[in-house]
């Protein structure tokens, strides 16, 4: 099965629509344990059940 890849501002649509700059602090910032890209013709692109599993943990850990 292929992994669908989504595009940077797709992830940040899906994360409550968050800045660019957001997203590279999530990325540098370890303790937030964000999925790292995978980048095609140097774009940055997720794995979209990476992002979605990321949120469930974060929900969890939240509760």
């Amino acid at each position: 099965m292929t992994a669908k890849l989504i595009t940077s501002a797709m992830v940040r649509s899906i994360c409550g629509n968050v800045s660019d700059m957001t997203l590279w602090r999530w990325r540098n910032d370890s303790a937030m344990n964000f999925p790292r890209p995978i980048y095609i013709a140097r774009r940055r692109y997720w794995r979209e059940a990476d992002i979605l599993t990321w949120i469930e943990e974060r929900a969890k850990q939240a509760a």
